[in-house]
């Protein structure tokens, strides 16, 4: 097992939107920000960020990496554009404020109608409705998910109604 693959969870995290030179097995190098790292087999998600406005994705795969360089720290755009990158195109159309207070007046309206609602996940950004079903930006009945049907189908025309008084 490699020093890299011995690292804990958090060690990992401090890797995170940071532009790094990864060495590899055989000599390889790969340059690019890092996405995230897979806490169970320790691969490493790359980005490389081109000219034309285009992503290259890369992963190295955990048990090849040898050494892991920081190039470049973060700065919060690089890191509000890695972010973004996998975002679905109509939460994009919404900037951080206006996600934020379609969020804030869901929630308000659950809990007004007596239905239990938490925030969940690291940036609270997903709303969990009983503890069986979340509603991810930009939260709308379509951002729903759930593995009960009959409460997805429930809470998804709770929110059409909610959405259309607005």
């Amino acid at each position: 097992m490699s020093e890299w693959q011995k690292k804990s969870p958090l060690e990992w995290q401090t890797y995170v939107n940071k532009e790094v030179k990864v060495t590899a097995a055989e000599k390889h190098e790969y340059k690019g920000w890092v996405l995230t790292i897979d806490p169970v087999s320790a691969n490493v998600a790359l980005v490389k960020l081109m000219e034309d406005g285009k992503v290259c994705v890369s992963v190295i795969l955990g048990h090849a990496v040898q050494k892991v360089e920081i190039v470049n720290e973060g700065d919060d755009e690089t890191k509000e554009q890695l972010a973004h990158l996998f975002m679905p195109e109509e939460s994009k159309a919404y900037g951080h404020e206006e996600l934020e207070k379609r969020k804030n007046s869901l929630k308000t309206w659950l809990e007004t109608n007596h239905i239990p609602v938490t925030e969940q996940g690291e940036s609270q950004r997903t709303l969990c409705v009983a503890g069986v079903l979340t509603i991810d930006p930009p939260y709308g009945p379509e951002d729903c998910s759930s593995s009960n049907e009959i409460i997805l189908s429930r809470v998804q025309s709770l929110i059409q109604g909610h959405l259309a008084t607005q």
